[in-house]
C-alpha cells in the first residue's frame, strides 16, 4: 500500500505552512490584546492573516526550513551536464 503525501507540490507545502504561521501570529496578537479567540470569526482571523502574511513575507522562507526539517521538501544537489563545445 503507498503511503498518501499530504502535499501535492513543494509550493503547496510552503504555502500552507506560511498561512499557519500567519495565523498563528494574528492569534497571538488577539490574545495579547486580551481578546478570546472563540469570539472572533474564522473569517476575520483568515483575512488578517493575509495581510499579516503580506507584510512579513519571510515567512515564506520560515516555511521552506521548515518544511526541510520536516521531510516534506527534499533539496536535490544543481544538475550540470557538460558543455560539448568546450
Amino acid at each position: 500500500m503507498r503511503k498518501q503525501q499530504l502535499f501535492h507540490s513543494r509550493n503547496h507545502c510552503i504555502n500552507v505552512l506560511a498561512r499557519l504561521a500567519a495565523k498563528n501570529a494574528v492569534k497571538e496578537q488577539l490574545r495579547d490584546q486580551g481578546v478570546r479567540l472563540s469570539l472572533v470569526p474564522i473569517r476575520e482571523i483568515n483575512e488578517r492573516a493575509e495581510v499579516y502574511l503580506e507584510q512579513h513575507p519571510e515567512l515564506y522562507q520560515q516555511a521552506l526550513e521548515r518544511a526541510k526539517q520536516l521531510g516534506y521538501v527534499q533539496t536535490l544537489p544543481i544538475m550540470v551536464t557538460r558543455n560539448p563545445t568546450c
